[in-house]
């Protein structure tokens, strides 16, 4: 199926249900470059107009989050095995019960089509919804330094990590569980992605008077103890053996959470091994025949694009800078997005398996920092026309 540029109103009006949507498929989230942040700060304390739309939408946006009430793993109706609902818990989004089967076990696989049980399991809606609300609240705290932002981002995030009756137990043993199989698997180890843009909000929020010393070592013990959790249990390390980018998602977080605890050591070695992961899946095209073979080809496509252009940007607080890596077979970040740009800016119509439309708002941040890191001039105007009418209050342009 091809992608047409018709399409793109279609996925403007609608997001498609992914397995692997960004968080809620908004383009200005983004990860965040804290010198670009500052600099965009700056520019708005000496009154720059250009950036004046963009500030009042985020903080109308914020204001609106201030009553979005806490949301916890204790909020799902549905009990994990262990029976500890601070466990967290979700189900694999593309397995359906077997109409063969009178109780339709074991569930069977349909790539790329998700079934509607995965809303029955309020966990996997509630950590990403949580993880963009502190972020945007965190950004509005930032650029106004009202501490009304700050203080409802830190009552979000005390409820979710470090509160004894709310907090979530820092594992994922029974994500992305699969009816009649498996409780749990390494392919959940996707759904805590969201942590990197928690991440971004904590260290937003370090000046705040509302989130305290207190609140940031726990918080820490948390993170390690879930980084310590990925890199020894057994779904994490087959989440580490991923060929696809279910991998590199995993060398994001891992290498967000070892930035975050100064484990300076740690975060070198995944970046080494990121360069390998783009050197061993990128073919001679710049592509990934892996993501090429799902039913949406073209989202996955720019989904593994997203986790190493993440990689890159923590890259910048190590010893390996993945934007100029080239790798001895040639492989290199830049050739990856020189390949893919053409068909998120509607020169090129997409070849490959396409069976939803494409959201072109998942694109945005690739053509957002191929801009800054590439030189990208074609990719300015493409945002224009993902955004349309909205572009010049959108978030990305503060960041």
């Amino acid at each position: 199926m091809h992608t047409r540029l018709s399409i793109l109103a279609l996925c403007l009006l609608g997001n498609t249900l992914f397995a692997q949507d960004s968080l809620l498929s908004k383009s200005d989230i983004v990860k965040l470059d804290f010198s670009i942040l500052t600099a965009k700060r700056n520019k708005l304390a000496s009154k720059d107009t250009a950036l004046v739309p963009a500030y009042d939408q985020l903080l109308s946006d914020a204001d609106k989050l201030l009553s979005f009430q806490p949301v916890s793993v204790m909020d799902k109706t549905g009990i994990p095995p262990s029976g500890d609902k601070h466990d967290y818990m979700s189900i694999a989004p593309y397995f359906w019960p077997d109409p063969s089967k009178p109780d339709g076990l074991p569930y069977i696989n349909k790539d790329g089509q998700v079934n509607p049980e995965v809303r029955q399991y309020q966990d996997k809606q509630n950590w990403p919804k949580l993880c963009e609300n502190v972020y945007m609240l965190a950004l509005a705290y930032y650029f106004s330094h009202d501490e009304k932002y700050a203080r409802h981002a830190s009552k979000l995030l005390r409820v979710w990590f470090l509160d004894p009756a709310t907090k979530m137990n820092p594992n994922l043993n029974y994500a992305q569980a699969v009816k009649g199989v498996t409780p749990g698997r390494a392919a959940g180890l996707i759904d805590s992605r969201f942590l990197i843009w928690a991440i971004d909000a904590i260290d937003l929020l370090q000046n705040s008077t509302s989130w305290t010393a207190q609140n940031q070592k726990e918080i820490k013990n948390w993170f390690a103890t879930f980084l310590g959790w990925l890199q020894t249990n057994t779904i994490g390390i087959d989440e580490l053996n991923a060929k696809n980018n279910h991998g590199v998602w995993y060398d994001a977080q891992c290498l967000s959470m070892a930035l975050f605890l100064d484990s300076t050591a740690l975060a070198d070695k995944i970046v080494t091994r990121a360069a390998d992961r783009l050197d061993k899946q990128m073919d001679s095209t710049g592509l990934f025949p892996l993501e090429l073979t799902r039913t949406t080809s073209l989202h996955y496509s720019v989904f593994i694009l997203n986790a190493f252009y993440v990689v890159a940007q923590l890259s910048d607080q190590t010893h390996t800078n993945l934007w100029t890596v080239k790798t001895a077979s040639g492989k290199s970040l830049q050739k990856a997005s020189e390949a893919i740009l053409p068909y998120i800016t509607n020169k090129k119509e997409w070849p490959g398996p396409q069976i939803h439309p494409f959201n072109f708002q998942d694109a945005v941040p690739l053509l957002l920092r191929a801009q800054t890191h590439y030189g990208c001039s074609s990719c300015p105007p493409a945002i224009k026309t993902i955004d349309g009418t909205q572009y010049k209050i959108l978030l990305f342009n503060l960041l």
